[in-house]
């Protein structure tokens, strides 16, 4: 398979050598040995819910980072220097950057900040990457790939260079008080949801006699903002009949909300209730005196939601696609009661594991792909 050629790089600057430290550079280390590369690769999939970022193909390496951001003074991003000892530092993320400051992930949230849901993923984009970086420590040059969704050629186009321009070049900033230094040469942008085939078709699993390459197959990402359903016919990208579509897990979880007095849909807390396992689905929404059994709200919406669902991919789906790849935390969420209905409709379903991991890791494998055919063309010149 030649990853190289399947989207068009979205940037003409040459990628560089980095040195990177992560948590005393461990695992940016690992990433280059695992890798066999010198050069550090940013993965990073611009979730609603929370931002997933690798510097490497492990699926233990990928980090979440809750997706919350917010604009503060100097004065509140810096409040927390007199905590007494180290906190979590997903619990804590905050940067300096340009003279603003910003908080992410449950800070922000903490300071009212919301998902955002509704709003281009171009906003908020550099301080959400930037914060990727400062997570794991990354100095010098490095490359970054991130999806945006496909809602029509002529706007991932726009958005695409939208995020190039703010992406590359160098960077100054201060994360948690410590002052880093980036260059970024080279950014490429795919649609949504196309990592996770990249991923798919290099794990050794159950499908190993599926050859995707050879096959006209669906990608459904249901994300949280957005069900991405992209078209790959042969490995070739169908930008005509791939959309995405604001159908996804945010109304799922507002059907939930709404059962429940006082629940807010956004809220961090609502959406991990929701995903935990049967039996320990409490949520208390602020001003209640009780949590609310979610066991009570979730199987039934569930299924009618899968339905739903299930019928506006139907109605999507290309007639000669049969075979149909689900990812995301919503392909993983509804899996059970969705690849019942597809085969049900004579679809072969199929679940990229891990689901909401697998974009991030088929960015990185495309840096990789990429890195490699310009030192083989450079090799060859």
């Amino acid at each position: 398979m030649n990853q190289a050629s399947l989207v068009n790089p979205s940037s003409d600057a040459p990628a560089a050598q980095s040195e990177a430290g992560v948590k005393g550079s461990n695992t940016a280390q690992a990433a280059k040995q695992g890798s066999g590369s010198t050069k550090t690769i940013l993965s990073v999939d611009l979730g609603r819910t929370s931002t997933k970022t690798s510097i490497s193909r492990d699926p233990e390496g990928v980090v979440f980072i809750p997706a919350n951001v917010k604009r503060l003074s100097m004065e509140q991003v810096q409040g927390g220097a007199f905590e007494a000892r180290v906190t979590d530092p997903l619990s804590d993320i905050w940067m300096v950057y340009q003279g603003s400051g910003y908080a992410m992930g449950q800070l922000a949230e903490d300071f009212g900040a919301n998902l955002g849901v509704g709003q281009s993923k171009v906003n908020d984009a550099l301080v959400k990457v930037l914060a990727c970086i400062g997570y794991f420590q990354l100095q010098d040059e490095i490359s970054v790939v991130l999806g945006l969704p496909y809602h029509s050629q002529e706007q991932f186009e726009r958005e695409k260079e939208q995020l190039i321009s703010l992406l590359s070049g160098p960077h100054v900033m201060s994360y948690r008080g410590e002052s880093l230094t980036i260059q970024i040469n080279k950014v490429w942008v795919m649609p949504e949801g196309y990592g996770s085939i990249l991923w798919h078709e290099v794990q050794n699993n159950s499908d190993t006699s599926v050859d995707f390459t050879k096959l006209p197959v669906a990608i459904v990402d249901i994300g949280h903002q957005t069900t991405d359903c992209l078209m790959v016919d042969n490995f070739r990208f169908a930008r005509g009949v791939s959309k995405s579509e604001a159908f996804a897990m945010s109304q799922f979880y507002e059907q939930v909300a709404a059962q429940i007095e006082g629940a807010d849909s956004q809220s961090l807390a609502l959406i991990a209730a929701v995903n935990r396992e049967k039996g320990e689905r409490f949520y208390r929404p602020r001003g209640a005196s009780k949590p609310t059994n979610l066991d009570d709200i979730v199987p039934n919406l569930k299924e009618s939601f899968s339905r739903e669902m299930c019928d506006r991919l139907l109605a999507w789906l290309p007639d000669r696609v049969t075979d149909v790849i689900l990812t995301g935390g919503g392909g993983e969420f509804f899996w059970e009661d969705i690849q019942r209905l597809l085969k049900e409709a004579k679809i072969n379903p199929h679940l990229a594991t891990p689901c909401r991991q697998a974009n991030a890791l088929g960015q990185y494998l495309y840096g990789e792909a990429q890195l490699a055919a310009a030192r083989s063309a450079r090799s060859s010149a």
